[in-house]
C-alpha cells in the first residue's frame, strides 16, 4: 500500500483471577509516553536510540477528510475472533495489554487492505491526562480522549510474531476513538479487572473476552500504510482506523488514568499521556473509499 487508503466502507447491510507479579517481559506493541510539556520526563521507553531514527511512513498522522482519495478496490474488513483465546491482562509500565493466544488461526481478521489473514496477538489503549487529548491519530486535527489498537500478524508469512514486525505487511492495527459519552458495558468487564493490574509488571488471567465488542459495527474505515509508535518504529504496520468512534464515561477513562508506570514500592507515577505524537504524512496520501 503506498497511499493512506482512508476508507468508509459504507453500511453493507447496514476474570479475574489471581494477581501475582512477574518478571518484565517482551514489550509487544505497548503505549508510549509522549515528550512534551505536558510530560516533560522522557519516559524510560524513548531512553535508549531508536531502532529507526526516521522513515518515510511513520505513525500516528492527522486524518484530513478534504484530502481523502477514493479506492474502489478496498474490500470489507472481516473480524472473527474467539474469545476463549484471551489469556492475560498485563501491565508493563507503557500500557495495559490483553494478550491472546495467537498459535493457530482462531482469532483473526481477513479483507478489507489485507491480502493475508493476520492473528490477534494482543490490543491496548492510549490516553490522555485529561479528556482533551488522549488518542494518537486525529482527525482533522481533533483529538479523542483515547484510542485503542487491536494488533494482529501475518502469519501466513512469517513464523513469529517477533519476524513480523520488522517487514513492511508485518503487521495490522486497528485502531479505535474513544469518545465521552455513555458508560460502555462491554469495556466494563475489562474496566472491573484493571486494579489488579495498577502497579507496572503485574499480569493477571482474563478469560473469555470477546474484542468485538470494542469495535463500532459500522463498517466505515481509514487504511495507510505506517508505523509502529513506540520504538523500534518499524514500518511495518497496516492501519485500519474506524471512523466512528465508541462510547465510554468518565468513570472508565478514569479507571485507565488510575494505573502507574510504576512498579510497587516505587515513587508512583500515574499512567497519563502514553501516546507518540503526531509524524509527518510525508508522500503518503488520505485517500476515502467506498464499497
Amino acid at each position: 500500500m503506498s497511499g493512506v487508503k482512508v476508507t468508509a466502507l459504507g453500511r453493507l447491510s447496514k476474570q479475574l483471577k489471581s494477581l501475582r507479579a512477574v518478571p518484565a517481559r517482551p514489550c509487544s506493541l505497548a503505549a508510549c509516553s509522549r515528550k512534551n510539556t505536558r510530560n516533560a520526563a522522557l519516559h524510560p521507553l524513548w531512553q535508549s536510540p531508536l531502532t529507526i531514527p526516521g522513515g518515510t511512513r511513520q505513525s500516528p498522522i492527522n486524518i484530513q477528510w478534504r484530502d481523502s482519495v477514493y479506492d474502489p478496490f478496498l474490500k470489507p474488513l472481516k473480524i472473527s475472533y474467539d474469545p476463549t483465546t484471551c489469556l492475560h491482562i498485563w501491565n508493563n509500565g507503557y500500557s495495559f495489554l490483553v494478550e491472546f493466544d495467537d498459535s493457530a488461526d482462531r482469532s483473526i481478521i481477513v479483507g478489507g487492505p489485507l491480502e493475508n489473514q493476520y492473528r490477534l496477538k494482543q490490543f491496548h489503549f492510549h490516553w490522555g491526562a485529561i479528556n482533551d487529548w488522549g488518542s494518537e491519530h486525529t482527525v482533522d486535527s481533533k483529538f479523542y480522549p483515547a484510542e485503542l489498537h487491536l494488533v494482529h500478524w501475518n502469519a501466513v508469512d512469517y513464523p513469529s510474531f517477533e519476524d513480523a514486525v520488522m517487514e513492511g505487511n508485518g503487521l495490522a492495527v486497528i485502531g479505535v476513538f474513544l469518545k465521552l459519552g455513555a458508560r460502555h458495558e462491554g469495556l466494563q468487564t475489562l474496566v472491573d479487572a484493571l486494579p489488579a493490574v495498577r502497579h507496572k509488571d503485574t499480569v493477571i488471567e482474563f478469560d473469555e473476552f470477546d474484542p468485538s465488542c470494542l469495535i463500532p459495527s459500522c463498517p466505515d474505515y481509514w487504511t495507510y500504510a505506517g508505523s509502529l509508535t513506540t520504538p523500534p518504529l518499524t514500518e511495518s504496520v497496516t492501519w485500519i482506523i474506524k471512523k466512528k468512534p465508541i462510547e465510554v464515561d468518565e468513570d472508565q477513562l478514569e479507571a485507565f488514568r488510575m494505573l502507574l508506570f510504576t512498579s510497587d514500592g516505587e515513587e508512583e507515577r500515574r499512567m497519563v499521556d502514553n501516546f507518540r505524537p503526531l509524524q509527518p504524512l510525508m508522500n503518503r496520501t488520505n485517500s476515502d473509499v467506498y464499497l
